[in-house]
This record gives C-alpha cells, structure tokens and sequence, in this order.
C-alpha cells in the first residue's frame, strides 16, 4: 500500500484513501481515544459519524485488563478473536485514522505491526483532515464479516518495568518519554489518580506535539532535530515511553518515518512506574549527556 502523496511511507492522504474506500481488501480503522482532560468520547464521535466501512477500535477493551494498568497490549488468542470479529484477517490492508489527527491511531499502527501485520498506515491528518475536505461520513456500528488473524507476536517490541531499569542501569538504550514538559519535569499532576508526578531517571524528554503538524508528523529532518534537541543519541537504541503507552507509539512512528526502529515501547509506561512504590522517581528537566 504505497501513497506517493504521503510525507511519510507509513501514511496515506485523503485522496489516497477516497479513492480506495470501497476497495475490498482495505479495512478502515477508526482508533480514537482521548485523554480525559479532553472531555472526549472516542467510541461516541465514531457512533455519530465516521468514514464509510470503517470499524471501531477500542484500546481501552482491546487490552490486558489483568495487570490493572490502561489499554495494555494483549496476549495473542484474546487479541486475533478482537481482530476477527472486527473483521481484520490475513493478507488485509489496514489504514487507521483517529479523531484527533494524529494521537491514539499509531498506538493501533504499533500494536498491528507489533503481531505481525505489515501492511498498515495512518490516514494522514485524521478526521480533521477528512471532514475539513468536506468527504462522506457514515455514523453507527459497522459490521465487517469476520476473517481470521494469525498473531505473530513480537514479545520484543515491549519492554517491562524491569527491563526498562536494567536498560538505564547499563546503559543500552535511551529511555525518551513523549509526555509534556510540566508532566516530565512533576511541576503538574499527573491525570491518573494515585500516580506520583516526575519521570524515570535517566530517562529523556521529547513531548510529541514537537514532532506532529496538523495531524501528521514532520519532516525528517525536523524530527531528527527533535531527538537531538531532547538529548537522544540517535544512533543508539531509544526505548520510547509516556503516560500509558499511546503517545509513545507516535516516538515510535517517528523513528520508522527517520528510517529507524525504536527498540521497544515500555507498555506499563508512566501509569505503571510512577504507581509502584518500589521504583524511582526523578523530578525537573532530563539530564542530558
């Protein structure tokens, strides 16, 4: 699935995707989520209106509910039953988009890829973007007729609490955190109740609005800037993190849209570390080396 009018190869536009809307072996993903601050419903705003033929995906029960931490990525049987009966199979190209522009739908792009799906992309500029130009919306629940989904499962594309702690222990890799600054640094509260304010020590700061234009990632050379700005050394290993592992997967995006991979995503993320008495909290600006 390649748009030539796309910034970025993981991407497609609005034209790309009008024109291919009723092709059949393209099924359309609406994965939007929103923090709470936002006062948003992703689920709702799909129900009221959304791109023909598309099927709503729900981070928030399409997840690991047993470890009491938010939309965490799920063992394989659960997730290929969620896939199937969404009607996501084998051999299907999948293009995901979100109501924001560009924040919950490469949470989806990651988890897709991470079990083995290599022909996924995001629609470019989102909803904003496709009503913007004035193109169809259908509103309701969709029903695709169920395919099957092998799960390849990458167990090493997510990192562990403990994993994360031995990687700043030794070394190995950069741990960067998409959160805001404020949030980062623990000068604000943190949205999930029982959270302590502040980061990972050692860890690094790149809030992902510093990389996203209207609902699409910059340049290259932008979002290298972005990296080195931060303080990451882009030639070694980046573990990308956040609050509860969505705006990660926009670091993880931008490092593919550079032509290089994050070594992981840390799935507990800042819900998981910043909960656990057991483990440390730094507070004010990244130390850079």
């Amino acid at each position: 699935m390649h748009d030539p009018d796309a910034k970025h190869p993981h991407f497609v536009t609005t034209g790309w995707l009008k024109r291919n809307l009723h092709a059949p072996a393209i099924a359309i993903v609406d994965g939007s989520w929103h923090l709470p601050a936002a006062q948003r419903n992703g689920r709702a705003e799909y129900l009221e209106g959304h791109i023909p033929g598309a099927v709503f995906f729900d981070i928030d029960e399409i997840a690991d509910k047993s470890l009491g931490l938010p939309h965490m990525l799920p063992e394989p049987a659960p997730f290929a039953s969620a896939m199937r009966k969404l009607g996501i199979g084998d051999g299907m190209q999948i293009v995901v988009y979100d109501g924001a522009g560009l924040f919950s739908a490469p949470r989806i792009w990651w988890a897709l890829r991470t079990y083995g799906v290599a022909d996924v992309v995001i629609l470019e500029g989102g909803m904003p973007k496709w009503k913007a130009e004035g193109l169809p919306l259908e509103a309701g629940e969709v029903k695709r007729q169920p395919r099957h989904f092998t799960p390849r499962l990458d167990r090493g594309a997510t990192a562990s609490a403990a994993d994360v702690a031995r990687l700043i222990e030794t070394g190995k890799a950069q741990i960067v955190d998409a959160r805001p600054g404020d949030r980062f640094r623990g000068e604000a509260a943190e949205p999930r109740a029982g959270v302590r304010p502040g980061h990972i020590p050692g860890s690094l700061n790149l809030p992902f609005p510093e990389i996203v234009k209207d609902g699409a990632l910059k340049s290259k050379a932008e979002i290298e800037a972005a990296f080195r700005a931060a303080g990451a050394d882009l030639d070694r290993p980046i573990v990308t993190t956040c609050g509860s592992g969505v705006s990660a997967a926009i670091l993880a995006l931008s490092l593919e849209a550079t032509g290089r991979h994050a070594a992981a995503l840390y799935d507990g993320a800042w819900a998981e570390w910043g909960s656990r008495t057991d483990l440390p909290v730094a507070t004010g600006p990244a130390r850079k080396k």
